[in-house]
């Protein structure tokens, strides 16, 4: 958008201060001129042979000090309506310096601006608190970008050499080659998916309708049984009927995630899993508890990184691309609502999702 330049915001209140101070000064010398004129008489009356002032002589005694009050005012004005609002602009122009140093790149320059709260303290901190967020926002993705590459990088990376080990033998056995390829496929895929499936949750760019989540969570169940059923793992569930607004896929992914995940990092015979919903007056609960290794505090709040992985699983199938988590906890704020993650003093951990209830 093309504009035209204008007036300084500092001439403009000077110019205000001025103004005003003009007018009342004009105010104050009319009605001192009208108080006066009455106990002046206009002309003296007949046979008056005193030498009181008339009207006339008034003017004459009162005109000259009352412009040059005026122009005093006008000058005063000026300078202090100048003065004042530097002053007053002051944080303003700390506020734009530190704008332009955000459009260059310098997210950590905060204004810090000192005082008592005010108007202007009050923008000063919410820009601050602005700047912090983008600059958390920005790390956090650079971080992903480059964990993502990484993991990118890898199923690649073992597609290259099987691909130029069969090159190098031609007449090799190409059954083992083709099998490996398509586990190392099938992981980039995975992972391109779930990236997709993140950014996704992250623009809450989906159709919101009501969805229960105590059938969500039995349909997540009865997938994942199969796989709980192998490893030896029992899946319970129950809990009230719990109603949330939000994207029936992204929720089935959530409980999805959270289920499988609590059978991945479980113990290796006689674990279990216990998915719960319950219901309040303003939320709906989602509640998975699951057996397995004792989990330090530490790791418990890494869980919801990107690319965190936990260090115990009893298989090396399975073993997701290390985004279980973070999608859980993008699509629970995608909804307004929040993610706990603790660890069980016996073992294994407590993740509970809180939602707006419909």
């Amino acid at each position: 958008m093309v504009r035209q330049k204008g007036l300084s915001v500092r001439l403009k209140l000077t110019l205000s201060y001025a103004g005003f101070l003009m007018v009342a000064g004009g105010l104050l010398l009319a009605i001192v001129w009208a108080f006066l004129l009455r106990y002046v008489p206009d002309l003296p009356a007949p046979g008056y042979t005193g030498s009181g002032p008339d009207r006339g002589d008034l003017v004459r005694a009162f005109a000259p000090p009352a412009a040059w009050s005026l122009v005093f005012l006008l000058g005063f004005g000026l300078l202090g309506g100048w003065y004042l609002a530097g002053q007053m602009l002051a944080p303003l122009r700390r506020i734009g310096a530190a704008t332009r140093a955000a459009t260059q790149g310098y997210l950590s320059h905060r204004i810090e601006l000192e005082g008592r709260n005010d108007e202007f303290r009050e923008l000063a901190d919410s820009f601050d608190a602005m700047l912090a967020r983008i600059e958390a926002q920005v790390a956090e993705q650079q971080r992903f970008a480059a964990n993502a590459s990484h993991e990118l990088r890898t199923p690649l990376a073992i597609t290259q050499t099987l691909l130029d080990v069969a090159r190098s033998d031609p007449n090799g056995d190409t059954s083992d080659l083709v099998e490996r390829l398509r586990v190392v496929n099938s992981r980039a895929i995975d992972l391109t998916e779930a990236l997709l499936l993140l950014s996704r949750a992250d623009q809450q760019s989906f159709t919101r309708e009501e969805v229960d989540l105590s059938l969500l969570a039995e349909e997540a169940a009865e997938t994942l049984l199969p796989l709980a059923e192998a490893r030896g793992i029992a899946i319970e569930t129950g809990g009230e009927v719990a109603s949330t607004v939000g994207s029936y896929a992204l929720l089935l992914q959530l409980v999805t995630n959270l289920v499988h995940n609590a059978i991945v990092h479980n113990l290796s015979e006689g674990g279990s899993v216990n998915v719960t919903t319950a219901t309040s007056a303003t939320f709906v609960v989602l509640r998975v508890k699951n057996s397995g290794a004792r989990v330090s505090p530490q790791l418990v709040t890494t869980l919801t990184e990107p690319f965190q992985r936990g260090s115990q699983r009893i298989r090396t199938d399975h073993a997701g691309v290390g985004l279980g988590l973070a999608i859980v906890k993008s699509i629970t704020q995608a909804h307004g609502g929040t993610l706990a993650i603790s660890a069980r003093p016996e073992g294994g951990l407590i993740v509970t999702v809180q939602l707006p209830r419909a």
